[in-house]
């Protein structure tokens, strides 16, 4: 790292220290922005809609409640302040972390198959097209040394394609993520999502050409869910055929939307109607939703929820907390999923959501 880098690691590692609201990211293509909210408590909402007119950085979860709310910082600065340098003497001080606790349910492969089998019985039945199986895993003894903001300069010099994250609250911890996709972006009169779905290994480092039934299937569910909430809003958008996308060292199927919003003071509105989409949840929507909270066997806290930007009047850019952790004291949670169809083997699912995590491991081996 440079050593403009490493001052703002002390900083910013500092900040974790002292419970601040924040955010430090990196769109792909762009420089590292960063936002904190100074004075006051980041705001807590409990429905979605609540976003209309809001502006701020956000990280909502995949399930919202008492205990995992929608957080809003509001920024007053956009400059990582240097009071905080003369707090930290060096990269080795402990980062005291704050916030959600460790899922306790079991997540290795013997309770994955036995999630898999609950998952695959109404999908082989038709009750369901398409469900999306979770599962976390608990790294424990991360030494004192290990920095939040050093892993995040590693993340975006190693993920140039993704967006990469840290972001802290008091009501959310501390969670970094490299994401590759937007659930929702734009400024103006245009606006963009996508339909990303389908997982393959990148081959001798490339795009795959060929994809099976199964990965284009389970990318067709995400486009067509998106397609009928945008219609039901009287949107028609321009819509690119599916095409492979790099995410770390994996490929996946996107298909990009592209359309106008006549109010862009309803953002809350839009995003209710695609979050979750089908790509972390399922179909039919409401009833996937039900399903994986009664039967994946624990919390995804803020995995596969959103996380992003959102200034209606400016440009926001909202994407879906994939690849990600959530890092607290002397721990690290990692979470990864994928999506199941009534044609899908436990195995090779299993080694998908390995693979996803190596995603968040690469950087711990560093």
């Amino acid at each position: 790292m440079t050593p403009d880098e490493i001052s703002t690691c002390h900083i910013i590692d500092a900040l974790i220290n002292e419970n601040r609201s924040f955010a430090l990211w990196r769109i792909p293509g762009e420089s590292p922005c960063f936002a904190m909210q100074t004075s006051g408590s980041a705001r807590l909402l409990y429905n979605i809609e609540e976003l209309d007119g809001q502006s701020g950085f956000v990280i909502a979860p995949f399930h919202v409640s008492e205990q995992h709310p929608i957080v809003l910082i509001r920024p007053d600065t956009t400059v990582v302040p240097s009071a905080w340098h003369n707090r930290v003497t060096g990269m080795a001080q402990p980062c005291h972390r704050h916030g959600t606790t460790v899922p306790t349910v079991g997540n290795d492969k013997e309770d994955y198959a036995y999630r898999f089998n609950l998952f695959i019985e109404p999908l082989r039945k038709k009750a369901f097209d398409k469900l999306v199986l979770s599962r976390h895993q608990v790294v424990d003894g991360q030494p004192l040394s290990f920095s939040p903001a050093a892993t995040f300069y590693e993340a975006i010099k190693r993920y140039r394609y993704s967006y990469v994250y840290l972001c802290h609250t008091p009501a959310t911890g501390t969670w970094l993520g490299c994401t590759p996709e937007i659930i929702l972006s734009g400024e103006k009169g245009e606006w963009h999502t996508v339909a990303l779905a389908g997982t393959q290994p990148l081959q001798d480092g490339k795009l795959p050409t060929e994809w099976d039934d199964k990965n284009r299937e389970e990318q067709e569910y995400v486009a067509f869910y998106i397609r009928k909430q945008l219609h039901a809003l009287g949107i028609k958008p321009e819509e690119s055929a599916p095409s492979p996308v790099r995410a770390g060292e994996l490929a996946h199927l996107k298909s990009d939307f592209s359309f106008p919003l006549p109010d862009n003071r309803k953002l809350g509105d839009l995003l209710k109607r695609l979050h979750p989409t089908p790509a972390v949840c399922g179909l039919p929507k409401e009833e996937a939703y039900r399903f994986i909270r009664e039967n994946e066997g624990y919390d995804r806290s803020y995995y596969s929820g959103f996380i992003g930007l959102l200034a209606p009047e400016g440009r926001s850019d909202l994407y879906v907390n994939l690849r990600c952790m959530n890092i607290l004291a002397n721990t690290l949670v990692l979470y990864a999923g994928g999506g199941i169809l009534a044609s899908s083997e436990p195995e090779s699912e299993w080694l998908e959501t390995e693979a996803k995590m190596q995603t968040m491991k690469r950087l711990l081996d560093t």
